[in-house]
């Protein structure tokens, strides 16, 4: 029984042994696969986290781009660029299907997840936002926009920031930043303020400054005349003569015949001012006086001989004379500032003979006003008629005109010179708009009376109330 016993303590002792085994061995694998889930599962959010941490950058990144993409249009809109009110033009809304659904506004194909621009209401590959000036792309931070097209900032200032006609460079902005230049009311040159201190010369005649690749000529009393007023300026008094008789034949058409020969003489500056100071009486446009018309008995320098233009675009070898002025009657001569066009020599010429025409025909001492502002009246009739007569001759060059006819258009078509180019067009127009803007009181405000006054009552009219009143008429 004892044996037994032992053998059944033995038996029992080796079952439970080998269940211990067993459930060792279990529990071994059971753990072995909770370990290796817990570790997939690690490596499975180690792998997620770095994906979101990737996604997360790369959104940082193309915000960051889109922010300064906003910065710098917003500071292009604001400096230089005209606001944009809507999608018209080339550039127009896209619409956004999804994240990853964007469509180039340059290429129209599809962007996919590629980087973009995103500027303008569209968005872009890099290499198809271009200058809409030079078509090439535009990788600077800043652009500018104009109607809806984007331009690099230095083509949009090469097409747009204004450059002056004197020294060809970009007119540049002044202490507050804005963009400041003058303009000549007439010809509309636009050119940098400092230029009116820098010494750029101007033309005596037209008023244009020289530009910094043009060519004036200097004459000998420090004028500047540009080639285009040269070309049909007249430079003595014999040249001038041609020129007398046209305008005696137009006063003639208007019934205001000189029946005395006064001498018509071209001077230099010197002597049109010596002239002027031995005259008692007269009025005269200052700052400058171009002619005068003389009543007392003097002894003027007249140029008898055109110069020759020299070395350096100057005048040279010009012939003068004395020329004794007698009184034979209340007009002993007219002076006329020599080297000026035809049109405003004739201008000029006009004006000093209505002044002679006033004194022969004994008029009462007029005012400066209504003097100088009827003389204004017929150089301004002058200036039209010749105007009106080139446009004219142009419409019908080859035709003959009748010398029966005795108006004045017609006297004042005859002109000796030919052909008007169209730069002489202008200038007349120019000349025109000087006496229409002139500010004095006499020359400006006494024409713009005279003009009123013959426009309602015809010349002939207002003529004989400023003989009898010494006024115009309202």
């Amino acid at each position: 029984m004892e044996e037994e016993s032992d053998e059944d303590e033995r038996d029992t002792k080796g079952h439970v042994d080998d269940e211990d085994d067993r459930y060792a061995e279990v529990h071994v694998e059971r753990e072995d696969d909770i370990y290796a889930k817990a570790h997939a599962e690690e490596e499975d959010d180690q792998y997620a986290n770095v994906r979101r941490e990737e996604d997360q950058e790369r959104a940082k990144v193309q915000l960051e781009e889109d922010e300064q993409l906003a910065r710098a249009i917003q500071e292009s809109l604001n400096v230089e660029s005209p606001p944009r009110y809507d999608h018209g033009g080339l550039f127009s809304p896209h619409p956004f299907f999804s994240a990853g659904y964007r469509i180039c506004a340059g290429c129209n194909a599809e962007i996919g997840h590629g980087r973009y621009l995103s500027c303008i209401g569209a968005v872009w590959h890099p290499e198809c936002f271009r200058c809409h000036a030079c078509n090439q792309p535009i990788n600077d931070y800043e652009f500018s926009v104009s109607g809806n097209h984007p331009f690099h900032k230095s083509c949009y200032k090469e097409l747009n920031h204004p450059k002056c006609d004197v020294c060809k460079k970009f007119i540049p902005t002044n202490p507050a930043g804005l963009i400041e230049y003058r303009a000549h009311p007439y010809w509309m040159q636009k050119y940098c303020p400092s230029h009116e201190r820098d010494g750029t010369r101007r033309c005596c005649s037209c008023e244009r400054m020289e530009p910094t690749d043009a060519k004036y000529l200097s004459l000998d009393d420090g004028r500047k005349l540009c080639l285009e007023c040269l070309d049909s300026a007249i430079m003595d008094t014999h040249e001038c003569q041609p020129l007398y008789l046209e305008i005696r034949e137009f006063y003639e058409g208007l019934n205001m015949e000189l029946e005395q020969h006064v001498p018509i003489l071209l001077v230099e500056r010197q002597a049109l001012n010596e002239a002027m100071e031995g005259e008692k009486n007269g009025h005269h446009h200052l700052p400058e006086t171009r002619g005068l018309c003389l009543s007392e008995e003097q002894t003027v320098t007249t140029v008898s001989r055109r110069p020759r233009i020299g070395t350096g675009y100057q005048f040279v070898d010009m012939i003068t004379e004395p020329y004794r002025l007698t009184r034979r009657c209340e007009v002993t001569a007219i002076l006329i500032l020599y080297g000026l066009p035809r049109l405003l020599t004739g201008c000029i010429l006009s004006h000093e003979m209505m002044h002679a025409w006033l004194r022969l025909k004994g008029y009462p001492n007029l005012s400066p006003e209504v003097e100088e502002g009827i003389c204004q009246v017929l150089a301004y009739m002058w200036l039209d008629s010749e105007i009106y007569a080139a446009s004219g001759s142009d419409a019908a060059s080859s035709s003959s005109s009748s010398s029966s006819s005795s108006t004045v258009s017609s006297s004042s078509t005859s002109s000796k010179k030919g052909k008007r180019s169209a730069f002489e067009k202008k200038l007349g127009g120019f000349f025109k708009h000087q006496i229409e803007s002139d500010t004095s009181t006499a020359y400006g405000e006494g024409f713009r009376q005279g003009n009123r006054a013959v426009n309602k009552y015809g010349l002939k009219r207002t003529l004989d109330h400023i003989r009898m009143t010494g006024n115009f008429p309202v």
